[in-house]
């Protein structure tokens, strides 16, 4: 078969596709079917497989505008959600492990001979 034989074979394999799909890759799927087979591909397995690609193409159903855009906003509504939970989330951590004196108790500790002295403990269930 001659070269030229074999690029019409593969351009009729390449027409089975929607128009969709060839606007937007027809172009490169020529070059590709000429770069291989100028590697020694024959062109009859190249042509099987965009006959097989475009069988796909017309079968696959895709997603509408509506499902994507429900998709969209779910994803963007679990991503509002997680950013407020992640900050109480640190928040509470950064209070458990605060030092702050105010969360604890005086506690009295009496010292023979000297005045009673508060020190601020946490934790402990005694008072003065």
């Amino acid at each position: 078969m001659n070269e030229h034989r074999l690029t019409r074979v593969v351009a009729t394999a390449l027409r089975c596709y929607p128009a969709r799909w060839r606007r937007r890759h027809g172009d490169e799927a020529a070059e590709l079917a000429a770069l291989l087979i100028n590697d020694g591909t024959s062109a009859g397995s190249i042509a099987m497989s965009y006959l097989a690609g475009a069988a796909r193409e017309w079968l696959m159903p895709r997603p509408s505008r509506r499902l994507i855009t429900v998709a969209c906003a779910l994803v963007l509504a679990a991503c509002s959600l997680a950013v407020p939970a992640a900050l109480l989330g640190s928040a509470a951590t950064a209070r458990a492990a605060s030092t702050n004196h105010a969360h604890g108790r005086a506690h009295c500790h009496p010292a023979k001979g000297r005045p009673q002295m508060r020190t601020w403990e946490a934790g402990h269930g005694q008072s003065c």
